[in-house]
């Protein structure tokens, strides 16, 4: 899953410059980046200053791997999000990356360019339609949750090279899903994931486990969602 219209503010460490780019957080990349990597206009996640501090969970410390895990992949869910050429990710070795879902089919960074990070990372659902473009299916969850889709590591349990971790996703449910009434109430999704890197800490596999309807079905009101265009 990604996160939505979040950034992480620059690091207080000062040891944080001596990092590579991919682990100097989200601030920093993007800064990095030439205007026209973008899909679009440079994005901006200020909302992740507002609203994460007091809602997460978890506060890990400056230099922890939670913390390393937790902004490499806010760089990874921004470049898939908001970069259409994966060549200039840095979050990940482009042509050797793969991501799948509860043992699923392997997808590279060419899919989730071609077929979207929403549909790659959700698929076929009661509640969801594969049937939507890259852009119609960010559109439709930033409708939802207006307010932010925001993301956090809760724990590490291996270090490098095959890094293992749990996570939250949450948001308010305070705009349209498919016609669907707004409840104002708290969505969140839990996973864990299995990462492999490089020995500098780049993103060469993903394994996600987690249950998608959690986030869904509140969303579509318990009722599978129908009519669904592609947004073309």
């Amino acid at each position: 899953m990604t996160e939505s219209q979040e950034q992480t503010a620059p690091t207080t460490d000062p040891s944080a410059e001596a990092n590579p780019l991919w682990l100097q957080g989200r601030a920093a990349v993007v800064t990095a980046a030439l205007a026209e990597h973008w899909r679009g206009e440079t994005p901006n996640y200020h909302l992740t200053d507002e609203v994460v501090p007091r809602e997460r969970t978890q506060h890990h410390a400056a230099g922890s791997l939670e913390q390393i895990v937790e902004d490499l992949v806010r760089v990874f869910e921004m470049e898939v999000s908001h970069k259409n050429d994966p060549t200039t990710w840095v979050s990940m070795v482009a042509d050797q990356f793969r991501t799948r879902v509860n043992g699923g089919a392997w997808a590279s960074s060419q899919d989730l360019v071609e077929q979207g990070s929403y549909n790659v990372l959700i698929g076929e659902s009661p509640y969801y339609s594969k049937d939507h473009s890259f852009e119609s299916s960010h559109d439709t969850f930033h409708a939802a949750l207006p307010g932010g889709f925001f993301w956090e590591v809760l724990e590490v349990f291996s270090g490098p090279p095959s890094i293992s971790f749990s996570w939250r996703h949450w948001g308010k449910f305070t705009g349209d899903y498919h016609g669907v009434v707004p409840t104002g109430e708290l969505v969140e999704m839990f996973g864990m994931s299995v990462a492999r890197v490089s020995d500098d800490l780049k993103l060469l596999e993903v394994d996600h486990y987690y249950d998608s309807s959690q986030l869904l079905s509140p969303l579509a009101g318990g009722c599978p969602v129908t009519g669904v265009t592609n947004g073309h």
